[in-house]
């Protein structure tokens, strides 16, 4: 079937769900990839970081379809930002995945402590990106005054703010933020992570929104598994979501959201479910020390 598409602010239309791949092994990547590819998936997410980006060029190679119809984004690790360092960051991306262009490319987190060479890397992303290298640049994980403080210094508005998103913390702040300035909202984690130490009221003892008994009964009255049901309560925000998987029929499920919709007053309970308490990095400290990666040696 066709995916959905949300339209991004410089008019480029990108798909509403996508695979994401971050922590998937590199020798499972390729085979993921072109699964999600063969079985309808147009939207493929990775980054310098997750050192697979040699396997999902492999992936779109290898799926019989043509590049110009899959929407590629990776991803600038902190510790490449700075305005020369970012235009090799993005070479070598680039090279690994064995591509002419980028359809997205995000800058991986802001980093506070740092927030000159934070905005450097961004001028430098929309070099290329005039340049007609990039169609469209982003930021990951930046909380609304460091958007602000992006648009202050450069005059800039991001495409995309891709951030921790789930039933379990729903970023209302940012979310609105993003709104406000035209910046599409994409989820990483979309289905949730662990929130063992995090039990409560609201989670009612489960340890991911996929256990909560609300997601399980209304899986229930559609038919549907529970991660269907919280992708589909992204779609039905107007989120765009990257479920990870390297299991083939957990990647196909994933995708077979798009024959049911929630209603207003199942998308607000599944809203009051938010702990917010992310499981993520904290963007208000996150350095490249933050998650020890070598991104020169894959």
């Amino acid at each position: 079937m066709t995916t959905p598409t949300i339209t991004l602010n410089n008019g480029i239309e990108m798909p509403a769900l996508g695979l994401g791949v971050f922590l998937a092994p590199a020798e499972q990547t390729a085979d993921a990839v072109g699964t999600a590819v063969r079985h309808g998936y147009r939207l493929i997410d990775t980054a310098a970081a997750y050192l697979n980006e040699r396997a999902v060029g492999e992936g779109i190679r290898g799926s019989g379809v043509p590049r110009n119809e899959i929407f590629v984004t990776t991803k600038l690790w902190p510790g490449q930002y700075g305005h020369d360092e970012a235009l090799r960051g993005f070479e070598a991306s680039l090279s690994r995945l064995g591509l002419d262009y980028l359809d997205l490319y995000l800058l991986h987190w802001p980093v506070p402590t740092d927030f000159a060479r934070t905005v450097q890397a961004y001028q430098a992303m929309e070099t290329l990106r005039a340049d007609g290298r990039i169609r469209a640049i982003g930021v990951c994980n930046f909380l609304p005054h460091h958007l602000q403080r992006l648009q202050d210094e450069t005059g800039l508005v991001p495409a995309l703010n891709q951030i921790e998103l789930n039933p379990f913390y729903t970023q209302s702040e940012t979310r609105t933020a993003n709104a406000e300035r035209g910046i599409v909202t994409q989820a990483w984690a979309p289905i949730g992570g662990t929130y063992l130490r995090n039990r409560n009221a609201v989670t009612n003892g489960a340890d991911t929104p996929l256990q909560h008994p609300l997601i399980t009964e209304l899986a229930g009255k559609y038919g549907k598994t529970p991660a269907q049901v919280v992708l589909r309560w992204h779609l039905d925000h107007g989120f765009s979501a990257i479920p990870k998987s390297v299991h083939a029929q957990r990647i196909v499920e994933n995708f077979d959201v798009f024959d049911f919709a929630l209603t207003a007053e199942e998308i607000a309970q599944i809203d009051a479910l938010d702990t917010g308490v992310r499981a993520g990095g904290n963007p208000e400290t996150f350095t490249a020390d933050s998650y020890p990666t070598d991104i020169d040696a894959q």
